[in-house]
């Protein structure tokens, strides 16, 4: 239910809104559907998530060990303490994290079943520095993996889980590259055109995840030729969050597995339609079969 309601609710967020452009036909919203669409998706989703931490929360006088806590059980921890600083979003503590995450997960494994010898290089990169190791890959495992993040930060470039970045408001007016900005106007960033653009990448519709391996850019928010977590005093700041669980989940599988698509399929049969709304999955989700891995 709850993967259902996040695809709605996404999916909501990227429709367009005419009243926020608009503001004297906002009632328009009420007409089309849109707003009681929003009001019902947004009251299941409140519903959900307070049973979720409600049910955690009348647990957590219950002694548990810590490899007993899931990740709600921490955010829960850290909110009562205040560790923070500052109170916990429910809704981010489910969808903040999830949706994008998944999605660059989703997306990467998509490209490398479509591209076999970038497939087996990640894998012979992980198997040559955790060896037979049987154990769960950690994040300590991952500093030498550079591959592993060329491939991480090239599907990153291709697909950037939003590639809208969240709009920013001018707070006077400005001049970039020419254009007059007023103050007060809405801008989008196309994360998804920039990391397209053949002005700062060679065969930019390639899937060349080498590019990054004698490369200085990273998605921190320094280089603007990569920008999927924003930059600035606004950047995301689940970044590392978001990198770490990513890493370690396509690190983990690869080193697993051999992975292929179902029926035989080759990887130019994967149908690379993208889906509407704020987040850009796949339009069709990604279908995969695992084996054991051969070595």
């Amino acid at each position: 239910m709850f993967k259902k309601l996040l695809g709605e609710f996404t999916d909501l967020l990227g429709i367009v809104n005419i009243g926020d452009y608009i503001p004297w036909l906002s009632w328009l919203s009420h007409i089309n559907g849109l707003g009681a669409k929003l009001d019902k998706v947004a009251k299941q989703l409140d519903d959900l998530i307070d049973t979720a931490v409600q049910e955690h929360m009348n647990h957590s006088s219950k002694s548990r060990d810590d490899d007993q806590k899931d990740f709600l059980d921490v955010l829960l921890a850290i909110q009562k303490e205040n560790l923070a600083g500052i109170p916990i979003n429910r809704l981010d503590m489910f969808a903040a994290g999830t949706d994008t995450t998944y999605t660059a997960l989703e997306w990467a494994m998509t490209e490398l079943l479509r591209h076999p010898r970038v497939m087996n290089k990640l894998q012979n990169e992980v198997s040559g520095i955790v060896g037979n190791k049987t154990d769960v890959i950690t994040e300590d495992d991952l500093v030498e993996m550079h591959y592993l993040k060329a491939v991480t930060k090239e599907t990153l470039r291709l697909h950037p889980p939003l590639p809208l970045l969240f709009p920013r408001m001018s707070t006077r007016d400005v001049e970039v590259n020419g254009y007059n900005i007023k103050a007060n106007t809405q801008v989008f960033i196309n994360a998804w055109q920039i990391g397209r653009d053949p002005e700062l990448y060679d065969n930019p519709e390639e899937y060349e995840p080498e590019r990054f391996l004698n490369s200085g850019i990273d998605y921190k928010g320094n280089d603007f030729q990569l920008i999927p977590f924003g930059a600035g005093r606004r950047v995301c700041p689940g970044l590392q969050f978001a990198m770490a669980v990513n890493e370690i989940a396509l690190a983990n599988i690869v080193h697993k597995f051999d992975w292929a698509l179902p029926g035989e399929a080759s990887g130019g049969d994967l149908d690379m339609t993208e889906s509407i709304g704020i987040t850009s999955h796949r339009k069709y989700p990604l279908k995969a079969v695992a084996f054991p891995h051969s070595s």
